[in-house]
Formats: C-alpha cells, sequence, structure tokens
C-alpha cells in the first residue's frame, strides 16, 4: 500500500475511533514538591520561557502552572497579528527578535503555526497621520527593519475593496506597510511551544491556581497553590491581565493599570481582502481569518476592569468605522465577541525584569502588543531568569527605568489596539 494511502486510511480509522489511542500532546502530571523555576502563567509567554530555558540554558527543572486551561487567557483572546514596525530602537529590537523567531518557529517547533506574511498596512487620513508615518517609517528603516510608504493607488491594489475615494468622510491619502508583518494561529503557538516544552522534561500543569508567593528574608523560595505548596529558588511570574495581582503577593506594586480589550468576528467569506489594514484615526482593524472570517479590534475599553468583556458602544463603533473603510461589508453579521485583559505600563511598553525581591522576575505590562512579542520575549525572559541578569533585549524594559525617567514611549505603536 502505499505511504499516502495509509495515512488516509489510518486518519479515518481514528476518526471513526473517537481519535482513540493517539498521544498526547503533552502530559500532565502532579505538581513536584520543588522545581528549579516555577513560571506562573501558561500563555505564550510564560510557555516560551519554558521552552527557550530548556532550550537555551539547560534548565529543564521547570513547572509551567496555569490556573485555567492552556491558552485560555490572552493567549487564546487576541487577534492574531504579529509585525516589529516599533518607533523606538528598544521596541524594535525586542519586537523584531520575536519576527524573526516566528519566521522560522514551525520548523523549530515541527508544529504549523500558520504564520502568515500577508502584509500589515497602516492608514493615514490626513497631513498630520502622513508626516508621521512618514517620520516612522524612516526610523524603522534606520533599525533595519522592513517598511515603506504606500500612495492610495498602491493601497488600491493591495486592497481592492477598500474605500479610498477623495469624497470618503476619513479620505486615504497613503499607508505605511510592513510586508513580513501579518497574522499566526494564536492557540497553535501554545500548543506548539507546549508541546516542546514538554519533550524538554518541562511540567506543564494546568488547574492550578498561585495563590500566594512564599518570601524568606528578601528572597523567594517558592509558590503556594490550590493544589499545595512548591518550592523554587527562581519563580518568573508571566500573567497578562493579572500582573498587578501576583505582585500584591509578593508585596510588589507595579506601575500597570489592566483594561478590557474587545474583538470580533463576523460569519465566514470567501476570501477578500489578504493583509492586514489598520486606522488608529478611524479607529478599527481589519483581516481575514483562513476560515473566512473577518477578525476585527480596537482599542482598549476606557476603564480598569480584571473582567473579560468590554462596553456595548465599542463594538458599535469598531463597526462603524469597518463600514467607512470598506462599505461592502455593511449587510454582515457578528458571529462573536470577546474580551481580553491588557496590563498597560506609563509608556506603553512592557516590564521584563528582575524585582527587588531576589529570584522573582517579572513579564508584564505588554498592553496591546503582546502576541506579537511572544517568542522574543520568551527568549530574553528565559535568558533573565537563569542568568540572573538581562538580556541586552530586555533591559531596557527594567523596573527602573520609571525612577530614571528612560521611558520607552510606544503609545503611537498602538494608535489602535492590537
Amino acid at each position: 500500500m502505499a505511504k499516502g494511502a495509509y495515512s488516509i486510511f489510518s486518519l479515518v480509522r481514528n476518526a471513526l475511533r473517537y481519535h482513540e489511542g493517539w498521544p498526547r500532546a503533552w502530559r500532565s502530571p502532579e505538581p513536584q514538591p520543588a522545581y528549579d523555576v516555577i513560571i506562573v502563567g501558561g500563555g505564550g509567554h510564560g510557555l516560551a520561557t519554558a521552552y527557550y530555558l530548556a532550550k537555551e540554558h539547560g534548565v529543564s527543572n521547570v513547572a509551567v502552572l496555569e490556573k485555567g486551561w492552556l491558552g485560555g487567557g490572552n493567549t487564546g483572546r487576541n487577534t492574531t497579528i504579529i509585525r516589529s514596525n516599533y518607533l523606538w530602537d528598544e521596541s524594535a529590537a525586542i519586537y523584531d527578535k520575536s519576527l524573526r523567531l516566528y519566521e522560522g518557529l514551525s520548523r523549530e517547533l515541527n508544529f504549523n503555526l500558520m504564520v502568515s506574511q500577508r502584509g500589515v498596512i497602516n492608514l493615514a487620513h490626513n497631513l498630520h497621520d502622513m508626516r508621521e508615518l512618514a517620520r516612522r517609517v524612516a526610523a524603522i528603516k534606520l533599525n533595519g527593519i522592513d517598511s515603506e510608504i504606500l500612495a492610495p493607488a498602491d493601497i488600491k491594489a493591495m486592497v481592492p475593496i477598500l474605500n479610498v475615494s477623495p469624497e470618503a468622510r476619513y479620505p486615504v491619502l497613503g499607508a505605511s506597510l510592513q510586508r513580513r508583518g501579518g497574522t499566526a494561529r494564536h492557540d497553535a503557538v501554545a500548543w506548539g511551544l507546549a508541546r516542546a516544552a514538554d519533550a524538554r522534561g518541562v511540567d506543564i500543569i494546568q488547574n492550578c491556581e498561585v495563590t500566594g508567593i512564599s518570601r524568606e528574608g528578601g528572597k523567594v523560595t517558592g509558590v503556594e497553590t490550590t493544589r499545595g505548596s512548591i518550592k523554587a529558588p527562581k519563580v518568573g511570574v508571566v500573567v497578562a491581565g493579572h500582573a498587578s495581582v501576583l505582585a500584591a503577593m509578593a508585596g510588589l506594586r507595579l506601575p500597570i493599570d489592566s483594561y478590557p480589550l474587545q474583538a470580533l468576528v463576523s460569519e465566514p467569506l470567501k476570501p477578500v481582502i489578504d493583509s492586514v489594514v489598520m486606522s488608529g484615526a478611524v479607529h478599527v482593524y481589519v483581516s481575514q481569518s483562513d476560515k473566512g472570517e473577518l477578525v476585527m479590534g480596537a482599542s482598549i475599553d476606557n476603564y480598569n476592569s480584571y473582567a473579560q468583556r468590554g462596553s456595548p458602544h465599542v463594538i458599535e463603533n469598531m463597526l462603524g468605522a469597518t463600514v467607512e473603510l470598506f462599505p461592502i461589508f455593511s449587510r454582515l453579521s457578528m458571529m462573536r465577541q470577546w474580551g481580553g485583559i491588557v496590563d498597560v505600563c506609563p509608556d506603553a511598553s512592557p516590564i521584563v525584569s528582575k524585582t527587588p525581591v531576589d529570584g522573582l522576575y517579572f513579564n508584564c505590562g505588554w498592553g496591546t502588543g503582546g502576541f506579537k512579542a511572544t517568542p522574543g520575549s520568551g527568549f530574553a525572559f528565559a535568558h533573565t531568569i537563569a542568568e540572573d541578569r538581562p538580556h541586552p533585549l530586555n533591559a531596557p524594559f527594567s523596573l527602573e527605568r520609571f525612577t530614571t525617567g528612560a521611558l520607552i514611549d510606544e503609545h503611537g505603536a498602538a494608535a489602535v489596539g492590537h
């Protein structure tokens, strides 16, 4: 029998048997009494940290503790965009490291992450937008990252359904484009990293909520969980949306606020848009999934909350903005809506840092840019934990910058949340 025919027969046989006998992608071990490192948070950043701890530093006696199911937080609630077109040198370095890792990660993990470098387009609707885009494109290119300016005719050629009429309410004067940007399958990123970390000996423990961080004489000694005490000389906390809650357990106060961030998908369509289109002025961004759904998002809700929901007016404004740019979408139905929780620092840049508590490290404050930073963040954070000193990529993102004043203002890079 030919190999292809055997594979099809095996697939059908297992489908009829309800997938019986298929091996699990990763183990579900019971927590051990102690580990070399505990990672709190089983999202993309936490799993990437564990993977790179084992792969790059030989530290495999690691536990990843997740209070719910793996990837059930912001990793499974984002809109899948990846890009590195950031203004400041510090941001450009870590985001482009992440994008370069994404470009080879499917092969490295032997797991299809469905990385689609379809291009990310940022629209300009007035002269101020155009001047700002020109400034950003120049800065991005100085850092060796691909970026270019598009004229309206170029944009129309790439996105024929976009309304570029001079009579439009928000006329399109131009745009910036990062061709290497695009999307990746968010849950596949979590699954691929989990399987690879597990294969290197990392324990991934779901339904294990951390309820306390243990300290002795200014040094971390482990964590308290709903499944008992677990000891470790090093604890890395990577819990998007709840970093301030975990920090309080260790007696720390972080300069972050938590907000809901909403997104939605439409009913499926035939392929009509093969790039990611963003508008900070109209306040929406749109891409199309491989299933045909339009994936849409906007900015954060303007109130603090830990709830994974948001205000109805944000959805209303988002849909209004979408129809302004793409009139052909006016009769589409929304299929589902959801929210995540994002931690935002005063300068809209993350914290990837040691803390005043010896052996305690925090990775948080990514705001709306967390998913695109997943592998780069994990790579740098793993180095910080293993070596007890920051990697050059995350050294600028230390807690000390809030006392020295060396802030990295990236509010403009997320003019519309994504």
